[in-house]
């Protein structure tokens, strides 16, 4: 690649991080890259340093937390992307309501997982009891606050902060975790997760309603915030779906964790962790599509086109590299690593492409409101997931999981083909900003 080359890439990724579109998604790419990077040299500790079990475990024990943690907070995700870039005056008292109902729901079904502990296998046995209980319930609510930093970042457009974020909540959780290997071995790898982000949530925090919220307000006073009515309508809407997308994303490994055993969902927990950070790029783009449309709406189609070109762009090399080189990369953690969970990790790469289309649809009904045709198309994709990972789990086991991916996000994307083309190619007829650049 000649001088000349790199030049003009440069001056065009110059040229793009003057468009908030492009600002907000493509720090939230890099955040994804980062937690990508940082995980995995997370994982290749925890699998150095800890027993099988005892890394299967903290697996499973991260999975139910996050779980429960997003059970409210990844209905706000939609919920906030949406509506803070109008919220003038009352964005702070959006965002507290959202911490306060994300928090107060995770630990709410946290506490019935407890009380049901004896129908959840032996692998979460390890939570019975007054203090591993009453820690666990501590990690969800810190998890559903952590989950609604980074949108709320990003519907400020402030994204650029998450990826610094994400640099030193990983870099301290590396550290923990090297030094609890020796003194709590057995739950080391849950503790070492849940402190460091215990710690974050403090300067974070004390960054965004001490310095951006008020920033933000001034810069865009709001006219007409939303109403509460206005942000239930929305959520009665976009909730039931975002509930659905949950399902998939950590009900399965929690259910795949009760069906095998420890070691076995270590493996395979690592294959599906990869192949959701990958999966995460093509909502990262999504969300500043949201956040922008928000902001203008009659930007969204030619928003749209320019995110969907950007996001395939970006994401059909990483799918290629993956795809070729996942033996590599699980190779890392450990020959038994490659050889379970090469095959999930492929499928979930290749189930990535027509992800990319699903999510520009999806940010395209958000920015428009359109909650009813929000719950129908991710109700759809995540009843497919379940019912074919479910049919396919005896035949090909973990492996079903990829498969059932796969096939229920190409036709889903096929039959949100027609709405997505109406999308992109819609007059952007001039409208009144909802807010100034």
């Amino acid at each position: 690649m000649g001088a000349g080359t790199l030049s003009g890439i440069g001056q065009r990724l110059l040229l793009d991080l003057r468009n908030p579109l492009f600002r907000n998604g493509y720090a939230l790419m890099a955040n994804t890259a980062i937690t990508a990077v940082l995980g995995m040299g997370y994982w290749l500790l925890a699998a150095r340093l800890y027993a099988p079990e005892d890394f299967g475990r903290g697996q499973a024990l991260i999975t139910a937390m996050r779980l429960f943690a997003s059970l409210t907070a990844l209905g706000f995700v939609g919920a906030l992307a949406r509506f803070i870039p109008v919220s003038g005056r009352r964005t702070a008292e959006i965002v507290v309501r959202a911490y306060v109902i994300a928090g107060a729901t995770g630990v709410t079904a946290a506490l019935g997982f407890l009380l049901t502990l004896p129908l959840w296998g032996e692998t979460y046995a390890r939570l019975s009891g007054f203090g591993p209980g009453l820690f666990f319930l501590v990690a969800v609510l810190v998890w559903s606050v952590f989950t609604l930093q980074d949108v709320t970042l990003a519907g400020l457009r402030k994204a650029t902060w998450v990826p610094v974020n994400s640099i030193c909540f990983g870099l301290v959780k590396m550290a923990m975790l090297v030094a609890l290997a020796t003194a709590l071995p057995d739950d080391g790898i849950f503790v070492s997760w849940i402190v460091p982000t215990t710690i974050a949530l403090i300067p974070i925090n004390i960054f965004i309603f001490g310095f951006v919220i008020p920033r933000h307000v001034r810069d865009n006073p709001g006219g007409n915030p939303p109403r509460l009515r206005e942000i239930g309508r929305f959520l009665a809407g976009d909730y039931p779906g975002t509930l659905s997308i949950l399902a998939i994303v950590y009900l399965i490994p929690v259910l795949i964790a009760t069906r095998v055993d420890e070691a076995t969902f270590g493996y395979f927990s690592m294959a599906h962790t990869l192949g959701s950070l990958i999966e995460l790029l093509a909502m990262n783009m999504a969300t500043s599509l949201t956040v922008e449309g928000s902001f203008d709406r009659s930007r969204l189609a030619a928003n749209a086109r320019t995110a969907l070109r950007r996001a395939f762009m970006i994401i059909v090399p990483i799918v290629v590299v993956t795809i070729i080189v996942a033996p590599l990369i699980l190779s890392v953690f450990g020959t038994d690593f490659a050889e379970e969970g090469t095959l999930l990790l492929r499928l979930m790469a290749l189930a990535v492409l027509p992800r990319v289309l699903i999510e520009i649809y999806l940010s395209g009904l958000r920015t428009r409101s359109e909650a009813r045709k929000l719950a129908l198309v991710q109700v759809g994709l995540a009843v497919l997931v379940i019912a074919s990972t479910v049919v396919m789990f005896p035949a090909f086991g973990v492996d079903a999981v990829g498969y059932g991916l796969l096939f229920s996000e190409l036709l889903v994307a096929v039959l949100i083909f027609g709405g997505l083309r109406k999308i992109l190619n819609a007059d952007d007829t001039p409208q009144p900003s909802i807010a100034g650049r």
